[in-house]
């Protein structure tokens, strides 16, 4: 069994970015916020620090999953202050940071891996103490209630593309190979994308067509920085996270993914996350969604066929036993693992050996903890000269 899995078409290259990279494989780690970063300054009840940088566990984390050829996505990183929503997460737009993520990518780098950096910003999702859970140096939980959502003026939306622009020099600047666009569970660009909750009546809400506006203005601006060749984008049509129950999905994914393909033929890929696959769901649960919006059987087809020869990812529940046969079908170029990349440091070599994978202990998702290592960098590996 071990011998036909490593004949997969997860083991055969796969170019992204225009050709100029090759991937050796295609197991690639999903973003994963794990909340491990290292405080920018003391943080005091007055003055709570709210800027974190990358740290020697952070390297370590990366480089453990980081393999000769192998695509490493980072964790979501905010352009701004005002654009991360939870402690403990690295941005980058100060010096401190780059220099933090330059180390990260050197140890992927050493290892002939690749890294993009995922740009995020959670927009409505976020407020001044960072958390809804009690902020630092209080055991009072915080209401999202107490802080309602302000609409961006079109000066501030301007002003926060050229943050995600800035982030991307810094971005470069470290070494990344390329951007990923956050663009997925209804953090700022799905905001705008979503009926629900963007309620604009100027150029950018209105219509399916108008609500995309602010996402392509985005990645125009973005490939003007890093080249198209470097940008990509993860996007969740049918999510419900952070609220998003909009209508209109097929319309509107489909026409910012027509648009996305019109003006960046050379983008470096796009990764979807599954429709029936939720954060916050069953897929039972989820079904019972798509019916409601009358797409039982929706796929992710539609996008496939949109996109055409541009690398297409698949993010969302994939394991052990499901992967198997899914490249060769056609339907995707590359897989993204999360949970079980978190627990499996060595999840590529696993997968290729048929080795059984380790569980993951949910609890240690997030930090910060105790001891920030507790599942994070202490998940074993598989013990060398296991027979084939």
């Amino acid at each position: 069994m071990a011998s036909v899995r490593s004949q997969s078409k997860l083991f055969q290259p796969l170019a992204i970015a225009d050709g100029k990279i090759t991937l050796k494989h295609r197991i690639v780690l999903a973003p994963l916020t794990r909340n491990r970063g290292t405080p920018y300054s003391e943080s005091t009840p007055e003055k709570p620090n709210r800027i974190w940088v990358p740290n020697n566990l952070m390297v370590d984390y990366y480089s453990q999953r980081a393999t000769d050829g192998g695509l490493l996505i980072s964790e979501a990183i905010p352009p701004s202050l005002e654009g991360n929503a939870t402690p403990g997460v690295p941005g980058l737009f100060i010096p401190e940071q780059a220099e933090g993520w330059k180390k990260v990518v050197d140890a992927v780098h050493a290892k002939g891996g690749y890294m993009y950096a995922q740009l995020w910003h959670a927009g409505r999702a976020n407020i001044p103490q960072l958390t809804a859970y009690p902020p630092p140096h209080s055991t009072t939980p915080v209401k999202f209630v107490d802080y309602p959502p302000i609409e961006m003026t079109v000066s501030k939306i301007k002003s926060t593309i050229q943050d995600y622009c800035n982030a991307a020099r810094l971005a470069l600047k470290a070494g990344f190979d390329g951007i990923e666009i956050h663009g997925a569970n209804g953090y700022l660009p799905e905001q705008f994308l979503s009926s629900n909750i963007n309620h604009r009546t100027d150029e950018y809400g209105g219509t399916p067509e108008k609500r995309c506006k602010f996402v392509l203005e985005l990645m125009g601006e973005l490939a003007k920085v890093v080249g198209q060749e470097n940008l990509s984008i993860r996007l969740s049509p049918f999510g419900l996270f952070n609220q998003t129950r909009s209508t209109q999905r097929l319309e509107t994914w489909s026409h910012l993914c027509r648009e996305i393909k019109a003006n960046h033929p050379k983008l470096s890929y796009v990764s979807f996350i599954e429709p029936r696959f939720e954060l916050i769901y069953t897929e039972a649960e989820k079904q019972k969604f798509l019916d409601s919006w009358g797409l039982p059987d929706i796929s992710l087809e539609p996008f496939r066929k949109i996109f055409g020869e541009t690398p297409l990812f698949s993010g969302g529940g994939w394991n052990d036993k499901n992967s198997w046969g899914v490249l060769e079908s056609g339907a995707y170029d590359a897989l993204v693992y999360g949970r079980y990349f978190i627990s499996n440091p060595d999840l590529v070599e696993k997968l290729r050996r048929g080795l059984p994978l380790s569980h993951y202990d949910r609890s240690t998702f997030y930090g910060p903890l105790e001891d920030n290592s507790v599942g994070y960098t202490d998940y074993p590996v598989y013990e060398k000269g296991l027979p084939n």
